[in-house]
């Protein structure tokens, strides 16, 4: 396909255990893989030899010790993992998931620029707060920060982390023997940061990624999590059910974009898809009704209550869906509160219903079919406006990711929506993004 086409972007997320919480109890699902890094590796390589743009690894900073019972919640730590993935692939792009809330910026710079030089410029940072209150008692709190301080942290500590990238200009590195200069002292620069949030000197310890930048990643849909996808973000991940719903957010960020001064085609919008892939649709069908009758339901209510920041366990199943309060009075995550709402405001829905009918993954797009059938939603979003590309979650433990990538993507392929093969040797420049070019 035509370098100046529009094509999709495709992201796979790496989850052990499947993206469905009952997955690990599936008779298909080997366990042995689960907390297999050689089973990881494996799977890495063949999403690369499918030709997909990059690989997501989620985190989290705190487990509730009785939600151990119902299956796995966070695997190995992403940068790490990625790290190991870097040397055994060459092209497919590596997104770690690292809090700000809960991290210092000089030590997330260094991690990702490490990153990016072990993977020759494939690195890309999906930048969260932390809106689960449990978190803040792990880092020495007494409560969790108030959202709005939670993003204007956000903030600052983006703006610091890519001053550390830029300390170093491109040719600063110089390893000259003879005349005994390793690296030019006037092309290092500390950054003299103070701020509201964080002080930081510098310079970076490490030179200038090969990307410049690594690529930076946002999933918040909240007002102010918008303003900083707006501003920083060049991928965005988002959980939209429904077309309508999609097109509405595409429509809100790309507008933001322009007026933060960037191009539309400077962000690409990947909305959640959970995914079953069947020979038949009556195959992934029984797949998705076997998946829900495994998936445990105190696990879907302590992962709504985290989400939410309300305690839904006080509540009976079968009683109608509590009243929510209003969003910003949520010191959680206002884009699943606001997505939750409009849900339960319009539909008398009991807690139970509402958990198995649309609490599936974390209210994602869901789409069980056969490839051809699954590619037909796809195109349908990422022409009619509602997605560039989508954030691929199999929702099964073992086979679920290896039957999207063997079957849906040859279909895309087809199609002329996505390409057979890499085109530029960096992440950025694979989605169709320039390397960061310092100001200096």
């Amino acid at each position: 396909m035509g370098e100046s086409s529009r094509r999709m972007v495709l992201n796979l997320v790496l989850q052990n255990g499947g993206s469905h919480r009952g997955a690990w109890r599936h008779s298909s699902a080997k366990l042995d893989e689960i907390h297999d890094i050689k089973y990881i590796l494996k799977l890495a390589q063949k999403a690369e030899a499918s030709r997909i743009d990059s690989l997501f690894i989620a985190d989290g900073l705190s487990i509730e010790a009785k939600a151990v019972q119902h299956g796995p919640i966070f695997g190995f730590e992403p940068l790490t993992l990625l790290s190991s993935i870097a040397t055994v692939t060459e092209r497919i792009g590596l997104i770690a998931t690292v809090s700000t809330t809960f991290n210092e910026p000089y030590n997330v710079a260094r991690q990702f620029a490490s990153l990016d030089h072990i993977s020759g410029g494939r690195a890309g940072w999906n930048i969260v707060t932390t809106g689960v209150e449990r978190t803040a008692f792990n880092f020495g709190l007494d409560h969790l920060p108030p959202h709005t301080e939670r993003y204007e942290r956000a903030k600052e500590f983006t703006e610091v982390v890519q001053k550390l990238w830029d300390s170093w200009e491109q040719d600063a590195l110089v390893q000259d023997k003879a005349a005994g200069i390793y690296a030019d002292v006037g092309k290092v620069h500390d950054i003299h940061h103070q701020g509201t949030y964080y002080s930081v000197r510098g310079a970076l310890n490490i030179m200038r990624p090969p990307q410049g930048r690594p690529l930076l990643v946002q999933a918040g849909a909240s007002d102010e999590g918008k303003a900083l996808a707006a501003q920083f973000a060049e991928m965005i991940f988002t959980v939209q059910p429904t077309l309508e719903d999609a097109q509405l957010f595409y429509q809100d960020i790309k507008s933001r974009t322009v007026s933060a001064g960037r191009t539309p085609e400077s962000v690409h919008i990947l909305p959640g898809l959970l995914v079953i892939v069947g020979n038949t649709e009556e195959e992934a069908l029984e797949k998705a009704s076997e998946l829900r009758q495994l998936g445990p339901i105190e696990r879907s209510v302590m992962s709504l209550s985290n989400l939410l920041g309300m305690d839904f366990s006080i509540y009976s199943l079968d009683d109608p869906f509590p009243k929510l309060p209003e969003p910003e009075q949520v010191n959680a995550y206002q884009s699943f509160h606001k997505m939750v709402r409009k849900i339960v405001d319009n539909r008398t829905l009991t807690l139970r219903e509402f958990l198995d009918k649309y609490w599936v993954g974390s209210g994602q797009l869901r789409v069980a079919g056969t490839a051809e059938q699954i590619a037909d939603v796809m195109e349908e979003w990422f022409v009619n406006g509602a997605a560039d590309g989508f954030n691929v979650m199999p929702q099964l433990a073992s086979g679920g990711a290896e039957d999207f990538l063997d079957r849906v993507v040859p279909v895309l392929q087809r199609r002329g929506l996505f390409p057979t093969a890499y085109e530029k040797p960096t992440l950025r420049e694979n989605l169709g993004l320039q390397p960061h070019a310092l100001a200096h």
